[in-house]
């Protein structure tokens, strides 16, 4: 997946894949566990940071986990909605 280290933080309900970018800069995808699924409600990359597909690299990181772990994903953030929409592919795992 690309250039970039993408890390996932897991807390008890929440959780994060994270990319650093730099000192002080960092993309993030944010989501909630519920009901085996999670549920992304945001996702940000910092403004200079932006167009060159990092956002894309996240969601394709918990793509990449759903398919390992068996979990769903539930799109509330509406880049990863409009993700979802350009990738049929990946229909199977939406919740």
């Amino acid at each position: 997946m690309g250039d970039y280290n993408i890390r996932r933080e897991e807390g008890p309900t929440r959780g994060r894949y994270v990319i650093d970018l730099a000192p002080g800069a960092e993309a993030e995808m944010t989501y909630r566990r519920e009901d085996g699924r999670i549920i992304v409600d945001h996702t940000g990359v910092p403004k200079e940071y932006e167009g060159r597909g990092i956002a894309l690299e996240l969601v394709k990181a918990s793509i990449a986990d759903a398919r390992a772990e068996g979990f769903k994903i539930t799109p509330v953030c509406p880049y990863v909605v409009v993700q979802f929409r350009r990738h049929p592919e990946w229909t199977d795992l939406l919740a």
